[in-house]
């Protein structure tokens, strides 16, 4: 079998921010790394499952909800996945920000946080999500299109 992209990124070289990953026509792949790759800490599943909720929903309400695929978190539980479509790396950049702000700031009920719309829908933890979206949120100010490629980080 071939090895896949992200097989081939040096995860000793990387940390926190904001990487493009793959480009397949498009759809841009975007790395949201909010956890060091092989640093020691990693997301909390019930952090990230609440990050995912709250990205996702901010993400698909937005201004540029229409280019949005897909928002999910990473196995590796370092960060998660953007895929958007015909979107300016400028406004990516932009909407995974605003999105952490979004999570750092909200209060109140999960979205799709019942029984009948998540398949865990115990499993979550809102402090813990906005304590673990910090740092790529911080890492994102004054990010430009050029941080993106994971080589200008080697």
């Amino acid at each position: 079998m071939e090895r896949i992209a992200s097989f081939s990124v040096d995860h000793r070289k990387i940390g926190v921010g904001m990487y493009i990953s793959r480009i397949d026509g498009d759809i841009v792949t975007y790395d949201v790394r909010m956890c060091k790759p092989n640093g020691g800490e990693y997301l909390y599943g019930p952090a990230a499952h609440t990050i995912e909720h709250l990205f996702a929903t901010y993400a698909r309400n937005s201004t540029v909800s229409d280019k949005v695929v897909y928002v999910g978190p990473m196995g590796c539980m370092t960060g998660f996945y953007l895929l958007t479509r015909d979107l300016p790396h400028e406004k990516a950049i932009e909407l995974v920000r605003d999105s952490m702000q979004f999570i750092m700031e909200y209060e109140g009920e999960i979205p799709g946080n019942s029984e009948a719309e998540c398949g865990n829908y115990l499993y979550h933890d809102l402090r813990g999500a906005k304590k673990a979206v910090l740092p790529i949120f911080f890492e994102l100010g004054g990010y430009t299109v050029e941080m993106l490629n994971y080589d200008a980080h080697n």
